[in-house]
């Protein structure tokens, strides 16, 4: 079943780096000025490029679901971290542009990286479900951050600071929006499609991941994929790790382990 999520897992960071590329190359036509606002979600419903970065993150977020339904939340996440070296390339390869020694050195350096990380922390265990209290604290946690890094990024101009903190408020989002996913997709493993679509996770999920999605569309259009992509996929790893332990209660190695990690 492991192997099984891993695949999915990697299937979804495939099509999610896919899509931010096309994301970004849309949003790099929408004027300064429609920010942070309906405008741009008017704009970038007008985007060919952005309609199908949606479509393709879409994709991703099915296979995700399968991979948290066959595996871990602390599995699951950390693998997504392998989209940060499929958004370099697949950015490189729709722009017709050679990526650099020191790009394929990063990115080979990042999946040796989180292979030696997950093998050490050996991630697993958990429950299935979590009490009304600590979803309530996790909710507020999340949104209290999402919130902070949305007003530190608000007064800034365009560029890369910018750009980092709305990525880091998605990043948060998507962490949530996975938690509650996973939540969700075990109520309709267990009690079927009538109990999914009454379970207040479902519509929570969707709603963190629109909320979610439209922040990336403010991190791209503030500023280059080298300031947003590693504060998205490092984030949200961190943050979903963070979230698998405290709400489903999974395990990972500590002790000398914690070297390696």
């Amino acid at each position: 079943m492991a192997l099984f999520s891993a695949l999915f897992a990697l299937l979804a960071a495939v099509g999610n780096a896919t899509g931010t590329v096309l994301q970004r190359v849309a949003a790099r036509t929408v004027p300064p000025g429609d920010a942070f606002s309906v405008r741009l979600v008017r704009h970038l419903l007008r985007s060919p490029a952005w309609l199908g970065g949606v479509a393709v993150i879409v994709g991703a977020a099915a296979c995700q679901a399968l991979a948290l339904t066959l595996g871990s939340l602390s599995l699951v996440q950390p693998l997504l971290v392998l989209e940060l070296p499929f958004t370099l390339l697949i950015a490189g390869a729709l722009a017709r542009r050679r990526l650099p020694a020191a790009g394929w050195a990063a990115s080979v350096m990042v999946a040796a990286g989180l292979g030696l990380a997950l093998a050490a922390a050996a991630p697993g265990g958990g429950r299935a479900t979590a009490s009304p209290g600590l979803w309530a604290l996790t909710l507020f946690a999340t949104a209290g951050a999402m919130a902070l890094c949305v007003l530190a990024a608000l007064p800034r101009p365009r560029g890369r600071a910018r750009a980092a903190l709305f990525s880091s408020a998605s990043a948060i989002g998507y962490a949530l929006t996975a938690t509650l996913m996973k939540s969700a997709t075990g109520v309709f493993e267990r009690d079927g499609a009538g109990a999914f679509l009454t379970a207040w996770q479902t519509y929570a999920f969707v709603a963190a991941g629109a909320c979610a999605l439209f922040l990336l569309a403010n991190a791209m259009e503030s500023g280059p994929l080298v300031a947003s992509q590693p504060a998205l996929t490092l984030g949200e790893g961190l943050v979903s790790l963070a979230l698998g332990i405290l709400v489903y209660g999974e395990r990972v190695r500590a002790g000398w382990w914690l070297v390696p990690e």
